[in-house]
């Protein structure tokens, strides 16, 4: 059955996907986005597209004419987070509240919402994390993150709004934007190809899990529809380190500088990996695309840019 689906940062790197699958299954697709990091180009033709914040009364109005609310707007820089907690909490926090309100007084059915995988577990005591680790967040933009999860969950109890909280990995894959705190395939990928010299923070030892955006695309739509509340976890289960992204990388690219390395990141995360195994047994969602097999997708797009 059709739906009406809103989808929020639907301009930016992975909303324009979930907006490109969800115009693909014959859904109406309405954007909101401040174009703050995103882009419209991103968009595809048939997306209704209203530039707003998320904070505001015309957000607001939008979704509550919306079966369902895909939030996937945040303010995502974890350093600015840390610098400016007070800016973090009210575009995070405040402005997740006023759509939940406004998806309270309208019609939606259920939201998908963009959690984390990576700063809402903080210094993980086993590896991978299941949902079930302890939540320790030690920045702002985590504890945002994991308010909201909270808050969502006050809306299903007291409300009856369906809620699927997906906590993703490190997300990467075509439409990444470099700018700003970026992931560092898109950073590293755009420095390659401009024949510059990438920085590797520290020794580089130190391990994320890496997404391909097509495999965030498939979890939010086996989660569609889904009643209840839940929690899932959406990365591989794989640790890669920094150094070894970029050799793979600058492979699949056809360069052949080699990184410099520059001072460790204070606080960072040594080890950060999660486990999927939920996600695939519950909703039936295909393993994902190898760590080459997307890379090798990524340079492709990076490299018809130029």
């Amino acid at each position: 059955m059709s739906k009406t689906i809103c989808v929020t940062g639907g301009a930016g790197f992975i909303g324009s996907h979930l907006v490109d699958a969800f115009l693909d299954a014959g859904h109406r697709v309405a954007v909101l986005d401040d174009l703050s990091t995103g882009n419209r180009d991103n968009l595809a033709a048939g997306a209704e597209f209203h530039k707003v914040d998320i904070r505001s009364e015309a957000a607001a109005k939008v979704v509550e004419g919306a079966d369902v609310l895909v939030h996937q707007a945040a303010q995502m820089n974890v350093r600015r987070s840390v610098e400016e907690p007070v800016f973090d909490a009210e575009v995070n926090i405040l402005g997740t509240l006023n759509l939940l309100e406004a998806a309270r007084r309208g019609r939606v059915e259920q939201v998908l919402f963009a959690s984390t995988g990576g700063a809402i577990y903080g210094e993980q005591d086993t590896f991978p994390a299941t949902e079930d680790h302890p939540c320790r967040p030690v920045s702002p933009y985590g504890v945002a993150k994991l308010a909201c999860e909270r808050y969502l969950y006050f809306h299903h109890v007291s409300y009856g709004l369906n809620v699927t909280c997906l906590r993703y990995a490190n997300v990467y894959g075509p439409r990444q934007n470099p700018l700003g705190e970026a992931g560092v395939v898109a950073i590293f990928a755009e420095r390659l190809l401009a024949g510059q010299t990438p920085r590797i923070n520290g020794d580089g030892l130190q391990t994320r899990d890496y997404i391909y955006v097509g495999d965030v695309v498939r979890a939010n739509l086996a989660a569609l529809g889904r009643p209840g509340f839940h929690t899932y976890n959406v990365g591989t289960g794989i640790e890669t380190n920094v150094v070894d992204l970029y050799h793979q990388l600058r492979t699949a690219l056809g360069a052949t500088q080699d990184a410099e390395h520059g001072p460790g990141k204070p606080g960072e995360q040594r080890r950060s990996v999660i486990d999927p195994s939920a996600l695939r047994q519950e909703l039936g969602v295909p393993d994902p695309v190898t760590f080459d097999e997307g890379l090798r997708q990524t340079a492709a797009w990076f490299r018809g840019r130029g």
